[in-house]
């Protein structure tokens, strides 16, 4: 992914995190994730792997094509 794509993503978790009313330790809990990883996300400064992105969407109670919708 291109670094502008990242931050699109990123963005994208930060905005469905906050709608649900999440902090970033909640979501943790949710998918067994590290708080850090998910702030790395969230900025844009980590490529998620696969595995990673289907335990957020996951956690958010979305397929990971719906999550990955976000054009």
């Amino acid at each position: 992914m291109q670094d502008n794509e990242l931050q699109k993503l990123g963005n994208h978790i930060k905005n469905l995190r906050k709608e649900r009313k999440l902090t970033i330790s909640a979501l943790c809990y949710k998918n067994g994730l590290e708080p850090s990883t998910i702030s790395r996300i969230e900025k844009g400064l980590v490529e998620p792997k696969y595995l990673t992105l289907l335990s957020i969407a996951n956690a958010f109670n979305l397929t990971l094509s719906e999550f990955l919708d976000f054009n």
